[in-house]
C-alpha cells in the first residue's frame, strides 16, 4: 500500500460549497477511484487558511496515475474549478507533502 498525502486551495467562500460537492460524490466517479486502486482517501479542511489536506492510500502508482485521463475525473476537475485554485486543465493545483513521520 502507497501512502500519498498533499495539499491544496479551496476559496474562502466556498467551504460549505467543497463539503456538499463531496458529500454529494457522483457513484461513477467513487467507482472509478476504487478501479483505480483508491483503498483510502480523506480530506481535511483548515478553515482558517482553506487549505484542504488530502491523504489517500492506493495499490499502485501507475494505476492511481490514469485517473486523470479518464472522463468522469476530467468532468469533476470541471465541476470544481469555480471554488478551488486549479490548473489551466481544470486539475486542483496540488503540492505534494514528504512524509517526516510514521508511527
Amino acid at each position: 500500500m502507497i501512502k500519498k498525502a498533499f495539499c491544496m486551495q479551496v476559496y474562502p467562500d466556498q467551504h460549505a460549497e467543497y463539503q456538499r460537492r463531496h458529500e454529494k460524490l457522483w457513484p461513477e466517479m467513487r467507482q472509478m477511484l476504487k478501479e483505480h486502486g483508491a483503498i483510502k482517501y480523506q480530506i481535511f479542511l483548515n478553515p482558517e487558511t482553506s487549505t484542504l489536506f488530502g491523504y489517500l492510500e492506493i495499490e499502485d502508482e501507475a494505476r492511481w496515475e490514469q485517473i486523470a485521463l479518464t472522463p468522469i475525473n476530467q468532468k469533476w476537475w470541471n465541476y470544481m474549478e469555480d471554488i478551488m485554485e486549479t490548473n489551466p486543465d481544470c486539475s486542483p493545483m496540488t503540492a505534494e507533502l514528504k512524509k517526516v513521520f510514521e508511527l
